[in-house]
């Protein structure tokens, strides 16, 4: 039998995708302990402020001063899909939405004609170290979605489908039904909303000595396995590494297994198989449009900042919560 396996590719901090994603950001911080504000309660010299990406002790501000995170950026033309495992996330946008979420929520941002938003991460535990571990998944709009009006949603944990297809074995599902299981719908103008997409995000949790058996998917579909926990994963027998991501030949089941244990990410989905023109945070189908959502958001600020700080947090209370009405004055 020929491999299930069609290509593999070394993980890094950014993953390589197949269309309909851009790519996939996997950020995993090992913070201290916090000072109170929200912030790390240690020395931030030697850090190069403002672009802080170089891993220092095991975790980064990124753009972050004072609290780590990336505080306000425009994005026009694609999705964003943050998972966040560990830790929190504090999100606020030019549309004047707020919401606080983590520990296994999912927010589901469609850009479309422009947004500003801000990611900030605080950290809470003043006597314990507050790891963040998070996906942020770049998902692109098909050309006739690129320019509606932004939107976004809170999967909760609470609703996401955990199902339990073998013993050892637990699935996340975010987006894609899987035996079964619905997952909450993506937002309306999503490519994975589109029933023919065949868009799936599913998270894999195997414990030591388990296997599982990941379905076949229909023609013209493309899978990628993310080995990100975990020594070794056999793919139908043949052996991937830690840090690996893998191409998967979707058109029969193939048995998944682990002698150690292992945590994977599957991504999946039907190309939109248009052409890509992509600068920073803008994504469109030609490098004119490019241009003119730069052009668009020096002359709109896509609807402007209503918060009075580039870098917003919402209060010292680690809790849930989501506020579309907010104005933030």
């Amino acid at each position: 039998m020929t491999s299930p396996i069609l290509q593999t590719v070394e993980l890094g901090s950014q993953w390589p995708t197949l269309d309909p994603f851009l790519f996939c950001a996997h950020h995993l911080d090992h913070y201290p302990s916090a000072d109170g504000e929200l912030g790390p309660a240690a020395s931030l010299d030697g850090r190069q402020i403002g672009q802080d990406f170089a891993g220092v002790d095991g975790w980064n501000m990124y753009h972050g001063s004072t609290v780590p995170g990336f505080p306000q950026h425009p994005h026009r033309g694609f999705e964003t899909v943050t998972y966040v495992r560990q830790g929190w996330c504090d999100h606020s946008d030019s549309l004047g939405a707020r919401a606080r979420f983590g520990e296994g929520d999912v927010q589901w941002l469609t850009a479309g004609s422009g947004i500003v938003h801000s990611e900030m991460f605080p950290l809470f535990a003043v006597d314990a170290p507050n790891p963040l571990h998070l996906f942020q998944i770049w998902l692109n709009l098909p050309a006739a979605n690129k320019m509606v009006d932004p939107y976004y949603s809170m999967l909760w944990s609470t609703d996401l489908p955990v199902v339990q297809p073998n013993d050892g074995v637990e699935v996340t599902v975010i987006t894609g039904a899987l035996e079964g299981h619905n997952p909450p719908t993506p937002p309306p103008d999503s490519w994975a909303a589109q029933p023919a997409s065949d868009v799936a995000i599913w998270h894999l949790q195997f414990a030591p000595g388990s296997t599982w058996e990941l379905p076949s998917a229909p023609d013209g579909v493309g899978r990628v396995l993310y080995l990100f926990e975990g020594e070794e994963l056999l793919i139908d027998g043949h052996a991937i590494d830690a840090n690996t991501g893998a191409v998967l030949d979707v058109h029969r089941p193939i048995a998944l297994s682990t002698s150690q244990g292992a945590e994977c990410l599957v991504l999946q989905g039907r190309p939109i198989g248009e052409p890509v023109a992509q600068h920073g945070p803008f994504v469109m189908n030609t490098r004119a449009e490019i241009e003119q959502a730069f052009q668009d958001y020096q002359r709109t600020g896509f609807g402007g900042w209503p918060w009075p700080s580039d870098d917003p947090v919402h209060g010292l209370e680690k809790e849930r919560f989501e506020d579309k009405q907010h104005s933030g004055l």
